[in-house]
């Protein structure tokens, strides 16, 4: 895999919540001993994705043997040709009031340990889940020279039983997507040192809500960017088992920030607009006086607060989205529509999830999306978020 390192641009920014828990997201892939994951019991992972009776897309790889009464373990594919997947070993430290995460095999981000960002010069929380940043410098252990790094960020979440957990790690100093990974689980034991174990209902229909983060990295320019938004899942346990279509996932109300914290939603918007035909800043009354007011113009949604925010995300719906260990995988898109009854499809991409508690209580889970940006030519992003949402 060729790639192009851009200058590192050391950004603060970054940062916090009260997430609890200790947990290492990914467990040991070499070595004997006791299996920490519910895989195979020789301390080993299979490297593929494992088959399901859940269908396609497949699941990440991770646990080889998932049961609803075992902890489970899912992380990012290694694929060379865009840096996914190469992050291991990824571990949430706090058992000395350290706040801080473990994250190896990535390149140039110092020590390998990750902290809160600064609160006051960058983005203190995304919603309810935490960002860290890589260290910004390095000390040559033999010269005592001070190196700069390359920019690493996480995002975590943990559930607030502490059932559910995932993490998030991405670069913005590739001209590519860069080196990276993701993991997400159903623990062992929650954070009252109760066995964790899914019990799924054989009727009904259920909602989820909670919240959404991510990071955006881009090919064809470096840097990176957060999103929020909320996410909302529909459950259809009646046939969860049949092999019929069982799960639906939404993300709302998304908004884009800048790597310091900047709301850059209403930009990004008006690219969207001028993208699909739509008038030089028509979406927020700047039109200038040449533009084609026929032209058509983005239909562009806001959040409780009026704040415009990006097309929602949306699932494709199709058989075989979830298994009876309460693993899910499906394909979602994002469609931005306009007034002249035209769309454009802005993003499309996979959603993997796992469902945890003695009345499917929560949901675990990633999404990885790519699409055009609108706002440079030539340039696609990546956006890797993750959620967790509650039965409602």
């Amino acid at each position: 895999m060729t790639r192009i390192l851009f200058l590192i641009l050391c950004m603060g920014f970054v940062a916090a919540c009260d997430s609890g828990g200790g947990d290492v997201l990914q467990a040991p892939t070499t070595g004997e001993g006791t299996d920490t994951d519910g895989g195979t019991g020789d301390g080993t992972d299979d490297e593929t994705p494992i088959s399901s009776d859940r269908g396609t897309p497949e699941l990440p790889p991770g646990t080889t043997t998932p049961t609803p009464d075992t902890q489970i373990v899912r992380r990012e594919a290694l694929d060379s040709d865009t840096g996914g997947g190469y992050a291991t070993n990824i571990e949430y430290r706090n058992d000395e009031g350290q706040d801080e995460f473990f994250v190896d095999n990535i390149a140039f981000d110092g020590n390998n340990v990750y902290t809160r960002g600064d609160p006051v010069n960058g983005v203190a929380q995304l919603g309810s889940f935490a960002v860290y940043e890589g260290a910004e410098t390095t000390e040559d252990p033999v010269t005592g020279t001070t190196l700069r790094t390359f920019t690493y960020r996480a995002i975590y979440g943990r559930s607030t039983s502490g059932a559910t957990e995932f993490a998030i790690v991405r670069s913005g100093s590739y001209v590519d997507y860069g080196f990276g990974g993701f993991v997400y689980q159903r623990n062992g034991f929650d954070d009252d040192g109760n066995a964790v174990r899914l019990v799924l209902p054989s009727e009904g229909d259920a909602r989820f809500l909670g919240d959404y983060a991510g990071i955006r990295v881009f090919e064809g320019r470096s840097g990176f960017e957060f999103v929020d938004g909320e996410a909302e899942m529909y459950v259809d346990f009646k046939d969860f088992n049949d092999g019929q279509r069982g799960v639906a996932l939404f993300v709302n109300d998304r908004r884009i920030y800048d790597s310091n914290g900047n709301d850059v939603t209403i930009a990004y918007l008006e690219a969207l607009n001028e993208s699909g035909g739509g008038t030089s800043g028509g979406l927020f009354g700047n039109l200038d006086s040449g533009d084609d007011a026929d032209a058509p113009s983005l239909i562009y949604e806001t959040d409780a607060d009026g704040n415009p925010v990006l097309p929602r995300i949306r699932p494709v719906i199709s058989p075989d989205d979830a298994d009876a260990n309460g693993e899910i995988a499906g394909e979602i898109r994002e469609v931005a529509n306009f007034d002249d009854g035209s769309s454009n499809e802005t993003g499309e991409g996979t959603f993997y999830a796992i469902m945890s508690g003695e009345n499917a209580d929560e949901v675990v889970g990633v999404l990885v999306m790519t699409g055009d940006d609108p706002r440079f030519d030539g340039n696609t992003y990546q956006e890797t978020g993750g959620f967790i949402v509650y039965r409602q």
